[in-house]
């Protein structure tokens, strides 16, 4: 279902940009790969591509830059592969607007499956019911847009997501688990920040366009939409 889908992959490791053209390859996606941030950024400005797999330690530009860079006008799937474990790049990097984060040595099949993840959502559904509306908060599955007092909100996916669950069922208070589960449908750890990261980001996000309270914290439970 993904065959012909073109992933830019952003890594100046030749072995490993090797592998990971070799792993996109046997699927039927096709890849190209840029060796450096700037190489990257230059390929995104003169290229069509439906995801980004992104080191973190690149020469030119790093991953972060390239990250806040694209992010200005662009919600393409970035999937950063990296060798910095610790939580709190982690959690910067999604801050700044990554989807997902993968930390290396990786395993082949983790890598289809989170790439695949990325490409589901980001494809266009058809529904009956494609516009759903809270309040000023309009948001269209089609389009996978998103407005709030008629002013267009730029998301990544995984924000997308996260105020589509509340938006289906607003006033109702959605653990962190079961909002991951919904979305990566993978097992929940405790100590991952990811869920918060995406919904502080969405936040910040609603507060530049209105005062008016839209997300609340649930203490002991999670979070939901008002």
């Amino acid at each position: 279902m993904n065959e012909g889908k073109r992933i830019l992959i952003i890594e100046d490791d030749q072995e490993i940009s090797k592998l990971l053209s070799v792993i996109l390859t046997k699927v039927g996606m096709d890849s190209v790969v840029a060796y450096s941030g700037t190489e990257g950024l230059l390929q995104l400005q003169n290229n069509t591509f439906d995801l980004i797999l992104l080191d973190l330690m690149l020469p030119g530009k790093s991953g972060e830059e390239l990250i806040e860079q694209i992010r200005v006008d662009n919600s393409i799937p970035i999937i950063v592969i990296s060798a910095k474990i610790d939580m709190e790049n982690k959690v910067q990097v999604l801050k700044m607007g990554a989807d997902d984060y993968i930390t290396k040595p990786f395993n082949k099949e983790e890598v289809l499956e989170r790439v695949e993840v990325q490409l589901r959502k980001s494809r266009t559904h058809s529904s009956r019911m494609a516009e759903k509306v809270w309040r000023e908060l309009k948001i269209n599955s089609e389009r996978r847009s998103v407005s709030l007092a008629e002013n267009e909100l730029k998301l990544t996916n995984a924000e997308f997501d996260i105020l589509s669950i509340f938006i289906s069922y607003p006033e109702r208070a959605f653990s962190k688990r079961e909002i991951y589960e919904r979305i990566w449908k993978g097992t929940y750890l405790g100590d991952d920040n990811t869920i918060s990261v995406h919904v502080s980001n969405l936040r910040r996000k609603i507060a530049e366009v209105t005062s008016d309270e839209y997300i609340k914290t649930v203490w002991g439970i999670g979070f939901m939409l008002v």
